[in-house]
């Protein structure tokens, strides 16, 4: 899906550019704007976003190690059955 996004993407650019030659700056924005629109369609993060999830998902494994270790320290404490 998102591929295809990226197609027509690629496409409104092609198309743009040799009309960006011919009339110059507005051309430019134009292909600008249809590219931006392009991205927004887009499910995109922001690097920051990306990154602080990666953190909050490190934090979150460490923390489920840590806790495995707990439970298998106490199920090591109980008896034989």
């Amino acid at each position: 899906m998102k591929s295809s996004l990226l197609d027509d993407l690629v496409e409104q650019i092609n198309q743009a550019l040799p009309r960006a030659q011919a009339m110059g700056e507005e051309a430019r924005q134009s292909a600008r704007m249809a590219a931006q629109r392009a991205l927004q369609s887009m499910d995109l993060v922001s690097r920051e976003e990306f990154d602080a999830q990666q953190r909050a998902l490190e934090k979150a494994e460490q923390r489920m190690t840590e806790l495995e270790q707990a439970i298998k320290q106490l199920e090591d404490q109980l008896p034989p059955q």
